[in-house]
């Protein structure tokens, strides 16, 4: 592919994020909902070492996905989610899943980001391994964050970087918040009960 493509289609990817609406949300209908499955089904890498963790150990606590990249203009919010986790940690629980589907914007290693995210921001929530959060790759976690027919209501798959899903204490998809959403936002903070 020549560089003029490769130009034109990073400029069209980074272009395509400024036109999605970066406030956007959704929230779980209150009627009954059949799932196929529950955030306690899965089983992640961390992003340092070879541990593998088993998030049924979140059981009975609020979880907060977020998808994340050390590159966007949405990275500043890391300090954001490293206070919330400071405040809230006890009972609500920040998990961070880097991806490199949007501009590009996190191309570095699992040692890289990890070093960028503590030496940036004090981040000590829990991160992942590296995954794809959209597109043909897309990680099982993620088709069943954005598949409606698997989490019983929601087909919103991250439009960018930071995008926010919120499970309740069962393990169920409750909500979605668009990049621009913040912890101390009203709307996220009724979404999780503060």
């Amino acid at each position: 592919m020549s560089f003029i493509k490769i130009t034109v289609l990073m400029f069209a990817s980074l272009l395509s994020g400024f036109f999605v609406n970066k406030k956007e949300t959704a929230m779980r209908p209150n009627e009954e909902i059949a799932a196929q499955k529950s955030l306690y089904d899965f089983k992640m890498k961390a992003l340092i070492g070879d541990e593998t963790i088993d998030l049924s150990q979140y059981k009975g606590k609020k979880v907060v996905l977020l998808n994340v990249a050390s590159k966007c203009g949405f990275t500043p919010q890391y300090a954001d989610w490293q206070k919330f986790h400071e405040q809230y940690g006890d009972k609500i629980v920040v998990l961070g899943f880097p991806a490199n589907n949007f501009g590009g914007q996190e191309p570095g290693t699992e040692e890289e980001i990890a070093t960028f995210c503590q030496k940036n921001y004090g981040v000590t929530f829990q991160m992942f391994d590296k995954i794809d959060v959209v597109g043909k790759s897309q990680h099982p976690l993620y088709q069943w964050l954005s598949t409606k027919e698997l989490n019983g209501w929601n087909d919103k798959a991250p439009t960018w970087n930071f995008c926010k899903y919120v499970v309740n204490e069962k393990g169920e998809l409750t909500h979605f918040f668009a990049s621009a959403v913040k912890p101390t936002d009203a709307e996220f903070k009724q979404a999780v009960g503060l």
